[in-house]
């Protein structure tokens, strides 16, 4: 396997630690200011960001701004994991050459434009994505006062051990 989707993989199993600790109602909880978006609502963005990618259109392009954006997964963990599972299953039989260029459609504030990718970038981007994402909802976590067991989520694989203790 490819050490990009075995980047993926690894990032995306914490969703299923994160998602095995959570309540419904902590994963839809919006009381955290200042943006009050939801550990659901991150999550749900996380995953929809990766099915964009391994759903290509017809065409062959990959389209970033269509997404599901499914409410059930947002407030359902059960609903959060299925979604997760079928993610993982489909990064696990990921077929293409990852180093095959796609158009990719993003909106990146004018309109929606065209890009090539590699399949490889594309899922590294969806990966450096899902940490930042992370990140909030750690400050989201730490606001509302749940722990959970994983010490380095939501920070990057380069940030130094010992920034981690402080």
């Amino acid at each position: 396997m490819n050490i990009i989707i075995e980047s993926t993989l690894k990032t995306l199993r914490k969703s299923q630690l994160l998602l095995d600790a959570l309540s419904d109602e902590t994963l839809c909880n919006t009381s955290v200011s200042p943006y009050y978006s939801s550990i659901g609502t991150h999550i749900r963005h996380i995953l929809d960001f990766y099915d964009c990618i391994l759903n290509e259109r017809e065409n062959g392009s990959i389209d970033l701004t269509v997404r599901s954006r499914n409410k059930d997964v947002e407030t359902k963990c059960c609903y959060a994991q299925s979604y997760l599972k079928v993610i993982i299953e489909k990064l696990e039989h990921f077929s293409n050459d990852i180093d095959d260029v796609v158009i990719v459609v993003d909106d990146l504030g004018l309109g929606k434009i065209e890009m090539k990718y590699t399949y490889a970038a594309a899922l590294s981007q969806a990966n450096s994505h899902a940490i930042h994402h992370y990140a909030i909802i750690n400050y989201i976590l730490d606001r509302l006062g749940v722990k959970i067991t994983d010490e380095d989520f939501g920070f990057n694989p380069t940030t130094p051990k010992e920034s981690l203790l402080n």
